[in-house]
């Protein structure tokens, strides 16, 4: 048996008293077997648990109760075993905005080597929609296809996007392979429209598949290499200009504080899907992945303080609670633990610390980037990232 209850229910039963807070104490685990054995049995990636609605959760005795998210879904799961900890409708239909680029990653970057220098024609910028977050990718300058993956993990550049596409056999190609590689991966709640995440119709994924796609790409040296990136340089038109991550847990940027052990994988933004996140972070030789799609209270940050208190509950719930599923498709053959293709840096020590939501010092950025920053303007957006999907999400709204 299962605990699945709504996550805004959590705060109206603390009112209660003490019949509301017996309600939700962690059950005795020979309870939530229902067998007697004292410990919950499997249950399979394909579990009616993740399918119901609400928050499910599996707790044993003694595990910390869940934090309240007002994310429309989320989950949060081990990126080694594959095993979801807990999560909140995390089969959801909703729209992805820019984190729908890690299944874009997955299927490109196997295809095209790293080292390979293209110029760029005008006919591979076109269709991108108007407001699309762009690294100021230019018709007739040559870039290594490294140089557009920075483009796409950090700054989250349709433009870049759109020329990688093209590399790889073109637009409506790419959507194809897109929608075979999720299938592949047993990510049957996405529907892939355009390879960007720029919204469009019926183009939808899930908290469930967003995080099949985070863990996969854990497991990918090059895509886990792209993810962490705080910061690279990008060729311009004579000299190249400073890009930064857009993800604020990874960098601490608008008040944000960097959460210790942070991996880093993809933020997105549009108008109809909100905020939405994918983040990654190791602590004690665990590595977690969590997504929140579009949190319903706060600002344009509250994606990332919620995120923050997920990585934080999965960590302090290490062996207290049983999966309520599973990351891996069913019948794969995958292996349920190995490593995961981590950054080199070694991470920082987790701690308890919650952030004011005061800025902590000014971030000093080396002088290309002071140069990209006091450009005007740089092929349809400003050089540190304000326009579409991933702009900062206190300033204003944008699209992918």
């Amino acid at each position: 048996m299962s605990i699945g209850f709504s996550s805004r229910a959590l705060l109206s039963c603390c009112a209660l008293g003490a019949v509301g807070m017996s309600a939700l104490a962690p059950l005795p685990a020979a309870a939530l077997t229902g067998t007697g054995s004292g410990t919950p049995g499997p249950v399979s990636s394909q579990s009616p648990l993740l399918y119901g609605p609400g928050t499910q959760v599996r707790p044993r005795t003694g595990a910390p109760e869940v934090p309240y998210v007002s994310a429309l879904s989320w989950l949060v799961a081990d990126a080694d075993t594959g095993d979801v900890l807990a999560a909140h409708d995390a089969h959801r239909p909703l729209p992805p905005a820019s984190t729908l680029k890690t299944l874009f990653a997955l299927t490109v970057l196997p295809a095209l080597p790293a080292g390979t220098r293209h110029t760029v024609r005008e006919r591979e910028l076109a269709g991108i929609g108007p407001g699309s977050s762009l690294v100021g990718v230019k018709e007739g300058l040559t870039y290594r296809v490294s140089d557009l993956w920075k483009g796409v993990f950090l700054h989250s550049g349709n433009d870049a996007v759109h020329v990688l596409a093209a590399l790889n056999g073109g637009v409506e190609t790419t959507v194809r392979r897109m929608q075979a590689k999720a299938r592949q991966l047993g990510a049957f709640d996405t529907q892939v429209v355009s390879p960007d995440g720029y919204d469009a119709p019926g183009q939808v994924s899930s908290a469930y598949d967003l995080a099949v796609f985070g863990r996969a790409g854990l497991h990918n040296p090059d895509f886990a290499r792209y993810c962490s990136l705080a910061e690279s340089t990008f060729p311009g038109d004579g000299a190249s200009y400073g890009i930064r991550n857009t993800n604020r847990l990874l960098t601490g940027a608008d008040g944000v504080e960097r959460y210790p052990g942070l991996i880093g994988i993809k933020n997105g933004y549009t108008s109809n899907a909100g905020n939405t996140l994918v983040a990654a972070a190791r602590h004690g030789g665990r590595t977690l992945v969590v997504t929140v799609m579009n949190p319903q209270e706060g600002g344009g940050l509250t994606v990332y303080e919620e995120a923050r208190s997920l990585l934080d509950w999965g960590f302090d719930a290490a062996g207290r609670v049983a999966p309520v599923g599973s990351l891996l498709p069913e019948g794969s053959g995958v292996a349920r633990s190995g490593p995961t293709a981590l950054p080199t840096t070694a991470p920082a020590r987790r701690t308890k610390t919650r952030p004011t939501g005061r800025r902590r010092g000014r971030w000093r950025a080396p002088s290309v980037w002071g140069r990209a920053r006091r450009s005007r303007w740089r092929c349809g957006c400003w050089a540190d990232g304000r326009s579409g999907t991933d702009r900062p999400a206190a300033r204003g709204a944008g699209r992918g």
